[in-house]
């Protein structure tokens, strides 16, 4: 464990694809999704442990949730959780960390994860996470961890990556070729036989010197901001600072505002049993199935039930039969049933339940 090794969780997001288990108020990095007694954000803060100290775990995060953070990890102190005034998608939330991270020690390598990520070989993953924060420390290059797909997945982006010694780094590290956002079926199945592409995990291993460099480069509008406030990062100044450089900031992904533009772009094969959990779908595939291929959590009993998702409260008894490939969810004064193959209309739903039942159950 390296004193200046940091960790940034971005858990700002409300994961609507997950109603209406996640929802405003209670975000699914809140929720035990996986059934194990763990939140999604108490799980990954735990998975980095031995990794980075815990003085050095930054969480970014909506205002609105900081004592939802607080109450998930008692043990982190509040300065240590950046409370962002509104979404900005990731590369203000990257920036807003960096620059804070940088200020305190400008030897940092920070790593950057998602809040709602499952991992099934922790192991695995640390020994990977390690061998990254090593190339970042000597090397000045910007690192995505990149999963090998077990199928032509058109939910996630893939990174195509250079398959030669010349193009690759110790460590196992490989430069990036081309990003490419969702595809469709048929470009999905090409990039599976190609054998040179990866999903991209949305993990990312830098020195702070280096993505602070990378904004000047390619996001100069953001570091411009970030450059002029930066002494009253850490001061009771900051959250006035934050609110007024966030209206300044447009709404743009690391991905697309530096990651697809930089040319010190390297990603880490890895396999550790990885999914981002964005999907009813995803769960029942991370989850534990029952011999009927079903995923259960809540007190339930199924009949002639196979391939759903169950999830429901513990204090309600649910009886389900006859049903093949759907989700069964409530949370709190809403029950989805959805078919699995029609779970991409969830959002759908939910701009719906907004528009004519208000704000109430979203």
């Amino acid at each position: 464990m390296n004193q200046h090794t940091y960790l940034v969780v971005m858990a700002g997001g409300i994961g609507s694809r997950f109603w209406p288990f996640s929802r405003t108020n209670h975000p699914k990095q809140f929720h035990d999704v996986l059934g194990v007694g763990r939140s999604m954000l108490q799980l990954t803060v735990d998975r980095f442990a031995g990794i980075c100290p815990a003085e050095n775990v930054f969480v970014v995060t909506n205002r609105d949730y900081r004592d939802l953070v607080q109450q998930h990890l008692p043990e982190l102190p509040a300065d240590q959780i950046l409370g962002e005034p509104i979404g900005r998608n990731t590369a203000p939330c990257i920036a807003y960390a960096s620059y804070r991270i940088a200020q305190r020690d400008p030897q940092a390598v920070v790593v950057v994860t998602p809040a709602d990520h499952a991992v099934q070989r922790e192991d695995e993953f640390r020994r990977v996470i390690s061998l990254a924060v090593d190339a970042a420390r000597t090397h000045e290059v910007l690192i995505t961890l990149g999963i090998q797909p077990s199928r032509p997945d058109t939910g996630y982006g893939y990174i195509q990556f250079m398959d030669d010694e010349a193009s690759s780094l110790p460590n196992g590290l490989k430069k990036v070729k081309t990003f490419t956002e969702k595809p469709n079926t048929e470009l999905a199945n090409m990039f599976l036989a190609s054998g040179d592409f990866l999903w991209n995990s949305g993990l990312f291993v830098w020195r702070a010197d280096v993505i602070l460099k990378a904004f000047h480069s390619y996001l100069s509008d953001i570091s411009e901001v970030f450059e002029e406030g930066s002494a009253q990062l850490g001061t009771p100044q900051e959250e006035e600072f934050i609110t007024a450089a966030y209206s300044r900031c447009r709404n743009i992904s690391i991905d697309y505002g530096v990651m697809e533009k930089a040319d010190n772009v390297y990603v880490l094969p890895a396999d550790f049993g990885w999914s981002d959990l964005g999907t009813w779908d995803s769960l029942h595939r991370m989850g534990r199935r029952d011999e009927n291929g079903n995923v259960i959590d809540g007190d339930a009993i199924l009949y002639d039930t196979q391939e759903c998702v169950i999830k429901t409260p513990s204090e309600r008894l649910v009886v389900v039969q006859g049903l093949d490939g759907y989700i069964v969810a409530e949370y709190d004064n809403v029950l989805l049933i959805c078919k699995r193959t029609e779970e991409q209309r969830v959002k759908d739903f939910v701009a719906d339940v907004k528009a004519k039942k208000g704000a109430g159950y979203n």
